[in-house]
């Protein structure tokens, strides 16, 4: 689907237009618990609450991402990124990739329950479970729903390794079970800022703590023993990937303490590219001519791009003493993680065999780099 061809329908709720009602429960989810709460935060909000068959889901035919396991506790995200990758994952489940991704969140509530039995079965083998992958888990529904100290816990006291990325600094909530995991087990945590301009994140991440909190946060957990890493993410063109803007970024996420930072330039597949295209027209009208020709009729900007943005924030990061992690090509289908098609109530496929080895127990708190928990919010 070509740039000039993309926006977003009438039904799928453009700010300012009016949407039609949605049926209270979604044909994809026919045994969930439909809740709205009557406080500021979830206002126009909708909550379905199902028990999932399973929680740990295999990633497949991917040859890119470092990960091959995920938790996804919830489905649709509140921090309404424009651009966010995992829109058209809305789909499968009934629901448009719009307004209702921001809006309709599916909520795993057995979560914990349930991965402690799939830790303990005899065909699991400890493998390293990555979360942040589709939706964030420290969105702000997590602060009403708290799966994540159970999912933690039951991490925890299996020694599974696991990784977290996120733009929620309700993370920092949960710092005691995180060390204690630390203890007796790999934990990788990165934080994703794309940028530090304020009034944009207004604009474009309306639902997220702003990027100065997120880096608070980074500066906390770095100080409580975590080598965290930043996945500077997405790089906006004409936005966000000037030199300018992009020094003042790697310098902001130097400065916060973190260990590591990522580029990765904007990518906007089905669903994603035509809610942004929205946002971009009303937002930002006179660079849909450049989007148009950079990204054509494909999701991935021309590689020639990437590479001299990832250069831009290569320079910067040596001007500011701080490593770089990636190439920042986002060029190759399949690489997001997961965002296959769930079977209506979020089960995930259970390994047949161990493929590993149990991870082995460590006393660090160390950190991979953010691309080894690649997840492109």
């Amino acid at each position: 689907m070509r740039w000039d061809t993309l926006a977003a329908p009438h039904d799928q709720g453009v700010p300012g237009r009016a949407a039609p009602a949605a049926p209270p429960l979604p044909l994809a989810l026919p045994h969930a618990v439909t809740r709205t709460f009557d406080t500021p935060g979830f206002a126009g909000m909708t909550f379905y609450e199902i028990h999932a068959k399973s929680i740990i889901n295999q990633v497949r035919g991917s040859s890119r991402v470092p990960f091959e396991w995920t938790i996804n506790p919830y489905r649709g995200c509140g921090h309404a990124c424009s651009y966010c990758f995992a829109r058209n994952t809305h789909t499968y489940l009934d629901l448009d990739p719009g307004r209702d991704f921001d809006t309709k969140v599916v909520v795993k509530v057995n979560a914990a329950a349930l991965l402690r039995r799939e830790l303990a079965a005899p065909g699991w083998a400890g493998n390293p479970i990555a979360m942040g992958t589709n939706v964030d888990c420290y969105q702000r529904a997590e602060g009403r729903y708290r799966l994540m100290p159970e999912i933690i816990q039951a991490l925890r006291d299996a020694a599974n390794p696991f990784s977290i990325l996120t733009k929620g600094t309700l993370i920092l909530r949960d710092l005691t079970p995180l060390r204690q995991a630390a203890e007796v087990t790999r934990v990788s945590l990165a934080m994703s800022v794309g940028f530090v301009d304020e009034p944009l994140w207004r604009a474009v991440e309306s639902g997220a703590p702003s990027p100065a909190r997120r880096l608070d946060a980074v500066r906390v957990l770095t100080d409580a023993g975590f080598a965290v890493g930043v996945l500077m993410a997405p790089i906006l063109p004409g936005l966000t990937d000037g030199e300018e803007a992009i020094d003042e970024t790697v310098a902001a996420i130097a400065r916060a303490g973190a260990a590591s930072v990522t580029p990765l330039p904007l990518h906007l597949r089905t669903g994603a590219r035509q809610w942004y295209a929205a946002w971009l027209d009303r937002t930002f009208p006179e660079l849909v001519p450049r989007y148009r020709a950079l990204f054509g009729a494909g999701a991935y900007l021309p590689q020639a791009y990437q590479r001299e943005v990832v250069a831009r924030v290569r320079r910067a990061a040596r001007r500011h003493g701080i490593p770089t992690g990636g190439d920042g090509d986002t060029r190759q289908p399949g690489d997001s993680g997961d965002t296959r098609q769930p079977s209506g109530d979020g089960a995930g496929r259970r390994p047949t065999e161990a493929t590993a080895r149990r991870a082995d127990r460590t006393d660090g708190r160390s950190s991979a780099p953010a691309t080894e928990q690649l997840a492109l919010l």
